[in-house]
């Protein structure tokens, strides 16, 4: 937690403060770092310099906080509904990644790239959520947060092409053949189903979970719905 954080517990300085996160949010998406001032950021805000300086102390502890508060929302949704079975719940993780990139590009590609340069800070915040995002697909697979190295390595490598096939997809216009969340969810979720089976084969003690109802199908029928495989 960063300086800025401990500052304004009141619920009306929780709203100033988030309503400023917000408007830096579109900022910093549309404007590099080094292009915006404070002075920029206290006009386009509305409000005196010296508030944002209250409440994050720097233009560095304002993005940091921008940073944070995206990584805190991609974890919210990819990790939400943990009753779930583990299929379903691996697969309501990867779409809720999927469902906040899409919308959240920007603030993903930050949250992905490790932000302005080589930011030890923003690099750190990155590794936190890539270590949180792991241990939740472990416990939805496997009932717990810390897999054998091995496994661990497995699914490092598969959420590294998960970041990849991300920041392409969500980097396409609209207009240019781009997928639909639903296609390339069922594309990373196959992925993850073929590497814990690979898993399972190298390391015994982590068996790959039931395949969902969904996903046990051989493709959409002329309507879109799933057929059952025979």
């Amino acid at each position: 937690m960063n300086n800025s954080q401990q500052r304004g517990t009141t619920g009306r300085s929780q709203a100033r403060r988030a309503e400023l996160i917000a408007i830096g949010r579109k900022l910093f998406a549309d404007t590099s770092y080094d292009a915006l001032s404070m002075d920029d950021i206290a006009q386009h805000a509305g409000v005196a310099k010296g508030l944002v300086y209250y409440y994050f102390t720097s233009k560095r502890g304002y993005y940091l906080a921008i940073v944070e508060d995206s990584v805190a929302q991609l974890v919210a949704r990819a990790t939400g509904e943990p009753e779930l079975p583990g299929a379903e719940r691996l697969r309501r993780t990867v779409d809720g990644y999927l469902h906040y990139a899409e919308h959240h590009r920007a603030a993903y590609r930050t949250i992905v790239t490790g932000g302005v340069g080589s930011d030890a800070e923003v690099l750190a915040i990155r590794d936190a959520v890539r270590e949180e995002l792991l241990a939740a697909i472990a416990e939805g697979a496997y009932g717990r947060r810390a897999v054998p190295p091995l496994a661990r390595l497995a699914l490092v490598g598969w959420l590294s092409g998960v970041e990849g096939a991300t920041l392409d997809w969500t980097g396409t216009p609209d207009a240019g053949g781009r997928p639909d969340r639903a296609a390339v969810a069922d594309l990373l979720v196959r992925q993850l189903r073929a590497t814990l089976t690979v898993i399972e084969g190298l390391v015994p003690e982590c068996p790959a979970p039931p395949v969902a109802p969904e996903e046990a199908s051989s493709g959409p029928d002329d309507h879109g719905n799933p057929v059952p495989v025979t």
